[in-house]
């Protein structure tokens, strides 16, 4: 059978000229776009898109902008401008991209941006690009006046898609790899960082009298 169909096909091709071939083929065949699955991660949704069309990754985030807030009194203090951007499906594991977004908390943009481009890893790219997207966010739609007054007040990452495969070992044994994403999320606050973004350092004469007001304060349940 398979015989019979070779020879077909070879008559078929004979019967054809082979520049009339040429011709056919390069104008009836577009020209491919090789997506692969780790490229396309980044690329606006795209890794969602070919994998699962109902998914988009995380988007409560992106509401908080959208937030109508009341009128303030005279006397009250003006409420700082602030916007909220976000990266989703990034090809990078989430527990590494951890330490970066905790090391630009608490910085103003100006000063992470300038740390970023010391930070030789594959995610402070990403972070770098998601803090300059909000910060031209804040200027553009969110009425803020000088974009060097701005300061990250959060910055964290989420877990994303993470896709199994294969691998091949020795004597035809295989191994499981998984290929993680990370979602990163920034919230840009106006005006300048805190002194202390976690807390305030205290002497040991400080922290000893913290600890003696815990433990005078115990109680202990269910007694006189």
């Amino acid at each position: 059978m398979h015989k019979v169909i070779r020879q077909m096909s070879q008559l078929r091709l004979q019967a054809v000229p082979s520049s009339t071939l040429l011709k056919t083929t390069a104008s009836s065949t577009p020209p491919a776009t090789h997506h692969s699955l780790h490229t396309a991660a980044g690329a606006g949704g795209a890794l969602c898109a070919n994998w699962n069309k109902h998914n988009f990754g995380p988007r409560k985030w992106l509401v908080y902008n959208k937030t109508v807030h009341p009128p303030q009194q005279p006397e009250e203090e003006p409420r700082k401008a602030y916007v909220c951007h976000m990266r989703n499906n990034i090809k990078y594991s989430p527990d590494k991209m951890w330490y970066i977004a905790a090391f630009v908390r608490g910085m103003s943009v100006d000063e992470a941006l300038k740390q970023l481009n010391f930070v030789l890893k594959k995610g402070a790219t990403d972070v770098k690009e998601t803090i300059l997207e909000a910060q031209e966010m804040a200027v553009q739609r969110h009425n803020v006046e000088y974009k060097s007054n701005l300061w990250i007040a959060e910055s964290f990452v989420g877990k994303g898609r993470v896709f199994k495969g294969m691998r091949r070992h020795a004597r035809g044994r295989f191994g499981q790899v998984e290929y993680k994403h990370c979602h990163y999320f920034v919230r840009l606050e106006e005006g300048q960082p805190p002194q202390h973004y976690y807390q305030e350092p205290q002497t040991p004469e400080q922290q000893y009298e913290h600890w003696l007001e815990q433990m005078r304060s115990r109680k202990v349940i269910n007694s006189l």
